[in-house]
């Protein structure tokens, strides 16, 4: 039987379905954009009242009701991709490769003591989407803090600054830099790596990546509250001295030194250590000696180098994150201390 459908009628056919998915697809692209947007403002508000409200229970219920949202929020399709923006008092982290996103913020308690939440929000190859992890700060619990390894729901604490992304081999490493407040006495910096179990999304802290100190897959400085610690990556000049022979007059060989100048994946730290001898592990009276050290990423391990420093500073690449105060402006003002200075 011959086909009594005119071409121009199959071809039209077609356009109005072609037509149809396309307006489907941007209707459902643009009620996905209206969901997260949704999501935004509400959990504005919740931050707002989570470093603002007067006392501890509003802002733990407030925190509450955050966490419980965002985990809502990171469930939805495309919500790895939704720029999420709360300020300088949430961090939001994401790795170059899409691999994974890092986001953290502070809780602090009248007592000036701090609580870090969060979410690492992963991909998983064999389920093909983004799994969500809640991050649960048990810092105060964990003994062996610079050898343990450790997962989200035994995470050692901290509001991350930076997000560290090196190479060798082909095979890609993540390190954060992170800080927290801890309390009225102290304060820390941490230096710690992040990897995924093999086909698995879910997040590992620590790792024994410093070399000459296998048992280490972290770094902690826990210094005095007073003070300022400075930690962060950068790509700068290391001057290193190579030995050289040289053949000198009449053929005699004399050895030389030579400078070499190699630039370096680095993360730059200050030295820490008691202000008063005898006050080891006390750190509420450590203090930065004056000394700079620098971890060098070099064939997939960070080395610690206690004479390197950046030759050249670049600006862009030395972020300063915004901590919040040591006590909230509310619970300054209830107690007569002037937050203008």
């Amino acid at each position: 039987m011959m086909d009594t459908t005119s071409s121009p009628s199959r071809h039209r056919k077609a356009w109005l379905a072609a037509a149809c998915l396309l307006l489907l697809s941007s209707a459902a692209v643009a009620q996905g954009r209206s969901t997260l947007a949704n999501y935004q403002r509400d959990l504005q508000e919740l931050f707002t009242r989570v470093f603002t409200a007067p006392t501890d229970n509003e802002r733990y219920n407030a925190n509450e009701q955050a966490v419980q949202l965002f985990a809502d929020a990171l469930e939805q399709d495309n919500s790895f991709f939704w720029r999420w923006d709360f300020g300088k008092s949430v961090s939001v982290l994401t790795a170059s490769t899409k691999k994974f996103r890092v986001i953290t913020w502070p809780v602090v308690r009248d007592n000036g003591e701090y609580e870090c939440f969060g979410f690492v929000q992963a991909y998983d190859e064999r389920e093909g989407r983004y799994q969500v992890y809640i991050l649960n700060d048990k810092s105060e619990e964990i003994l062996n803090r610079e050898e343990s390894l450790l997962s989200p729901d035994n995470w050692f604490g901290a509001v991350y600054q930076e997000l560290v992304e090196t190479k060798h081999d082909g095979k890609e490493y993540y390190t954060l830099i992170g800080w927290s407040g801890c309390d009225n006495l102290t304060q820390r910096k941490v230096i710690e790596p992040i990897c995924f179990r093999a086909n698995s999304a879910k997040p590992q802290f620590g790792q024994a990546l410093f070399r000459r100190d296998k048992n280490r897959r972290r770094v902690v400085l826990e210094y005095s509250a007073k003070a300022m610690v400075n930690v962060h990556y950068d790509e700068q000049y290391t001057r290193t001295m190579v030995n050289k022979k040289m053949k000198g007059k009449k053929g005699r060989i004399y050895n030389i030194q030579e400078a070499h100048d190699v630039k370096s994946p680095m993360i730059i730290l200050d030295e820490v250590a008691p202000m008063i001898p005898g006050m080891e592990g006390l750190f509420q009276y450590y203090v930065p000696t004056g000394t700079e050290m620098a971890y060098l990423f070099r064939e997939g391990k960070w080395e610690l180098n206690t004479n390197a420093h950046g030759c050249n500073s670049n600006p862009r690449l030395n972020k300063e994150f915004a901590p919040l105060p040591k006590a909230e402006p509310a619970y300054m003002m209830r107690n007569g201390i002037d937050t203008k200075n």
